[in-house]
Order: C-alpha cells, then structure tokens, then sequence
C-alpha cells in the first residue's frame, strides 16, 4: 500500500469514528458533513470527496459500528465449543462491551432504533439489518445450545434472544438515566480486543 492509499484510508477512517462518536452523543440524525467535517478538520468538501453524501456517511457509520459489535461480542466467541460455553461468552462479551464502550458513548444499535423507529427510510432499513443479523446470529446459537442438550428442548429461542436484548437495553438505560453503572468487576474474557475480525468471517463462522 502506498503512502498516499495509506493517507486516504486513515483519513477515511477518522471521518467515520467522528461520525461514530456524533450518533453515540447525538443521534444518526446528528451526523452531516458539516458536522463531521467541523470535528476532524477538514472541510466540508474535504468529506465529502471522501465519503460522498450524508446519507453515505450515515450508512458507513452504522456499519463499522456492526462491524465493531461483532469483532469484539461474536466472533471471538466462536472459538467457543458450541452450546451454552459460546452463548455464555457472547453475553459476557457484550456486558463488558457496554461497560467500556457503550456506557460511555452510547449504542447506535438501541439508540438509533428508538429515534428511527418511526422513520421510513434507507437509513431505517441499514440500522434494521444490522440488527436483524445479530439477532439471528445470537439466535442460531441458542438453537445450537438446544441441539446439545445444555439448554431444555422446548426452550424458544425468540424468547430468550429478547430476553437477552432486553437486558442489555436495561443494562444501557439505568446507566444512563439513574446513573447506575455496570460492575466494574465484571472480567473482560481473553482475547475481547479481538479488532481484526471481518464481517465475512462473521458470516462463515455462523
């Protein structure tokens, strides 16, 4: 890779954590070039030779958020033998994901369905898939664990799939409202900064 790739890369790197951190803070509908552009010092045009619109921009920013959740929550669990020893992980993983990252600068999963939620739009559908995959995701695994025998056979896993999310948003909504923290001593499983995973290997892995 040459320098100048190099450059354009990094930079359009740093164009979408800022447009990360304005959702986490503000909200998807916070993020515009302008905004971004004001964040990183560079000029409006600067972001959008580099990005394109702000719709674009929105995208990719929900996107690398997915890409995030799922290199540091899902993949690394899959390393786990199949059943409640990987579910377990994926859980763990989230709780202290929230912990360290989400407490501090907000989820674009729950937050940006609540302020999407009755938005028609491609910006709607993009955050509504990526959801949508990493329920189905946290669901096959429920189903694996029923497959060997570590959960009861008529477990539904609908069920405990929004069991699971819905304590994850309790998790994020006292924390944020009544000032509740998650327990710092809440231990971090090895391998948690486990970056490099792709999207890709999210997909074949499940």
């Amino acid at each position: 890779m040459d320098t100048k790739t190099q450059k354009s890369e990094l930079t359009l790197a740093a164009i979408v954590g800022a447009g990360i951190d304005i959702a986490g803070s503000e909200g998807l509908q916070a993020i515009t070039l302008q905004a971004v552009a004001d964040r990183i010092g560079l000029s409006k045009s600067g972001v959008f030779s580099r990005i394109g619109s702000r719709e674009a921009l929105q995208k990719a920013v929900i996107e690398e958020f997915g890409r995030r959740f799922i290199a540091e929550v899902f993949a690394p669990a899959m390393q786990k033998p199949k059943g409640l020893p990987r579910l377990d992980d994926i859980v763990q993983r989230w709780i202290v994901r929230m912990r360290d990252v989400e407490v501090h600068h907000g989820c674009i999963y729950t937050a940006g369905a609540f302020e999407l939620d009755d938005c028609e739009g491609a910006l709607r559908d993009v955050l509504l898939n990526e959801v949508t995959r990493w329920r189905a995701a946290l669901r096959r695994t429920v189903v694996q664990a029923v497959e060997v025998k570590h959960l009861q056979p008529d477990t539904e896993p609908e069920q405990l799939v929004g069991e699971i999310c819905n304590l994850a948003m309790g998790l994020l909504h006292d924390a944020d409202f009544c000032a509740i923290r998650v327990p710092p001593n809440v231990p971090r499983p090895p391998g948690c900064a486990c970056a490099r995973a792709t999207r890709t290997e999210f997909v074949e892995s499940t």
